[in-house]
């Protein structure tokens, strides 16, 4: 909704193109709810893909928890604009979900992914050594690949996530003057492990911090 303060999704997109953004991914959050319009907005843009996913916040809805491995497999085969599966994970700090509610969706999550060979988009808040202890259970040959999504955690988490060979996505987060333990960490990722992002509407970088996001803003966070 706060997107559309903006104006519509071909406004939005439109700026993206016009600032030098060629590539955008819209993620899923709810997969019961949500994910029909998401993936009719990545069909609708030549410039835009999409994932499928319930979010850690979502994971204890019984629509999400209804959704089994095998149907999530199926979707995420379904169409070839969606390249990735998440956003998954686990958030310890608004706990929206319970623990044990948000690690079964995690597992069924990354499952899917080592079943369709796609990306798993993770999301991290303070539950990193759970994060790492999960998929490590999951994916013992490292097959599984994936992005550490608005990265904002510590340097040993951002080291076992390459060691894992996962990308490092950063966003606007990283250009703010009180983040220097994620600016240091950032320096110290490889330049092919390195993604931005938005995490539209929030999370707007400098010069533009507390106005509302959008995917044109990310050459901002890509030039600092």
């Amino acid at each position: 909704p706060r997107l559309a303060e903006i104006g519509t999704p071909e406004q939005i997109v439109n700026n993206a193109i016009q600032s030098g953004v060629n590539g955008m991914v819209t993620i899923c959050c709810r997969i019961a709810d949500e994910f029909p319009e998401v993936l009719g907005i990545a069909k609708q843009f030549d410039h835009v893909w999409c994932t499928v996913g319930t979010h850690p916040h979502d994971a204890g809805k019984p629509s999400e928890k209804a959704v089994t491995l095998e149907q999530l497999v199926k979707i995420a085969k379904s169409d070839p604009k969606i390249v990735g599966i998440g956003e998954s994970g686990l958030d310890y700090y608004y706990k929206n979900s319970t623990p044990e509610d948000q690690e079964i969706s995690f597992r069924k999550h990354i499952r899917a992914c080592l079943e369709t060979d796609l990306p798993l988009v993770v999301h991290a808040r303070d539950a990193d050594e759970d994060i790492i202890r999960v998929i490590r259970e999951e994916s013992p040959d490292d097959r599984l690949r994936g992005v550490m999504h608005c990265f904002s955690s510590g340097r040993k988490m951002a080291e076992e996530a390459l060691e894992l060979g996962f990308y490092i996505s950063f966003s606007g987060i990283v250009t703010f003057k009180s983040a220097k333990e994620l600016q240091e960490i950032a320096k110290m990722v490889p330049l092919d492990r390195i993604l931005i992002e938005t995490d539209a509407p929030y999370l707007a970088p400098e010069p533009l911090r507390g106005k509302v996001n959008e995917p044109a803003n990310v050459v901002h966070t890509g030039r600092f």
